[in-house]
């Protein structure tokens, strides 16, 4: 019998049609699955059904794998293209790629110390290395990884990144303002797990230097995105944003310094969102169920 309070988290994703949302309770209310949470978006644009459900583990008389037995004739029925089991009891793991600016890694393994981030990190590494000892320091391995600037160097560089990664079986592989681009294979391979913090309110401003771009265009508001990343530079879909107000007498360099704040923040909250299964992919736009 499971544990109290131990969860299982569904989600789905079909085409949108009548007697969604019935198929699914009907199905939870006949195994006597206790429903803690449900989220439902039926987006008008894609004629796509999205939902969410949270079901108390204890009220079933059978495992996570069991259920997902019973549950895929649902799925099946409803033609879902995108749907998944996760059980709470099963800790997530993230790898966090970091260069040298350490706010973003902080963040993580101070929200990962405390309890507030419900997964593991289980590596850190860095193309510099920089922020080794703020790894250490919160008990993580930390390997330094060069990455050279030359096309071969580059390549042979990222193989290895790729084979210190895998083993690790991460559910998320975050750059921590990571500052290279990772290659099309690399991404392809990490489809759905790589996420990406970028100190710029996309779509504007993608590349580099984005806070210099936002200074020379004369904004009043600088943001920072948390998106998965693609073969697409800055351009995969977007999994949370905010943004701070500067003026005209900021400098760029200001707006870096005061940009970090919600680069940290959006980076954790994203993180945690993807770790926690409330993001659905819809194309190139997300569903979010905060």
């Amino acid at each position: 019998m499971p544990e109290p309070d131990r969860r299982f988290i569904l989600t789905l994703a079909c085409p949108d049609a009548t007697g969604i949302v019935a198929g699914i309770t009907t199905f939870l209310a006949g195994i006597g699955g206790w429903i803690v949470e449900a989220a439902y978006h039926s987006d008008p644009d894609s004629q796509r059904f999205f939902t969410r459900q949270v079901i108390r583990a204890e009220s079933l008389g059978f495992d996570v794998e069991e259920l997902r037995a019973r549950f895929d004739r649902v799925a099946t029925q409803l033609r879902a293209d995108r749907w998944q089991v996760t059980d709470s009891d099963v800790r997530k793991k993230a790898v966090v790629l970091v260069s040298r600016e350490g706010h973003c890694l902080y963040e993580l393994l101070a929200q990962w110390h405390s309890g507030a981030l419900n997964a593991d990190i289980t590596a850190v590494i860095g193309n510099h290395p920089d922020l080794g000892d703020v790894a250490s320091m919160f008990g993580v391995p930390f390997e330094h990884i060069p990455v050279p600037g030359d096309p071969d160097g580059k390549a042979a560089a990222f193989e290895r990144i790729r084979a210190r990664v895998d083993p690790h079986a991460p559910d998320a592989i975050v750059l921590a303002r990571f500052m290279q681009v990772v290659p099309p294979a690399i991404c392809a391979q990490w489809a759905g797990r790589l996420i990406n913090i970028h100190h710029g309110f996309l779509p504007s401003f993608q590349g580099g230097r984005p806070y210099h771009q936002a200074h020379t265009r004369g904004v009043k508001m600088v943001g920072a995105t948390c998106h998965y990343v693609t073969a697409d530079l800055d351009a995969g879909p977007i999994i949370d944003q905010d943004v701070i107000r500067v003026d005209h007498s900021d400098s760029a360099a200001d707006m870096a310094r005061r940009g970090r704040d919600i680069e940290k923040a959006v980076l954790a909250r994203g993180l945690a969102y993807h770790l926690e299964d409330r993001v659905l992919l819809d194309g190139l736009r997300t569903i979010v169920f905060d």
